[in-house]
C-alpha cells in the first residue's frame, strides 16, 4: 500500500556531501513520522533522524548531530537527508522509514516504523 523509495546513495570522499531522497508512493495524509535509519555492513540497523509530521520536529543520533539535516517537502511528498561533512563511518545503507500508526516506541526504535524503503549505499572513503 506504502512504497518508499530511496535515491541519492553513492561514493563519495570524507569531508563530502550527499542528499538522499525518500519517496512516497501515497502522500502523506497517514504519516505521523519519518525516519532514516542506516546499516553498516555485519552491524545492526542503527537510528540516524526522525521528523514529526505534525510540527516538524527533528530528532538525531548523537554521532550524526550537526553534520545530518532530516526535512520533508509535502508538495513532492519526498523526505530528505542531507549529510555534510561525511565520515568514513558513516558508510551503509540508508532506509527511510514511515509511522502512519500510533505507538510508543522511541522513536530511535525500528518497530515503531510501518514501512520501509529498499535502501540506498552510501560509502565515505578515507
Amino acid at each position: 500500500q506504502v512504497h518508499l523509495v530511496e535515491s541519492g546513495g553513492g561514493f563519495v570522499q570524507a569531508g563530502g556531501s550527499l542528499r538522499l531522497s525518500c519517496d512516497l508512493s501515497e502522500g502523506t495524509l497517514r504519516t505521523i513520522s519519518m525516519a532514516w535509519f542506516r546499516q553498516a555492513p555485519g552491524e545492526e540497523r542503527s537510528f540516524v533522524a526522525a521528523l514529526s509530521w505534525s510540527d516538524g520536529n527533528t530528532w538525531y543520533h548523537d554521532s550524526v548531530k550537526g553534520r545530518f539535516t532530516i526535512s520533508a517537502d509535502n508538495a513532492k511528498n519526498t523526505v530528505y537527508l542531507q549529510m555534510n561533512s561525511l565520515k568514513p563511518e558513516d558508510t551503509g545503507v540508508y532506509f527511510c522509514a514511515a509511522q502512519v500508526l500510533s505507538s510508543y516506541y522511541y522513536r530511535s526504535a525500528p518497530a515503531r516504523y510501518n514501512y520501509w524503503g529498499q535502501g540506498t549505499q552510501v560509502t565515505v572513503s578515507s
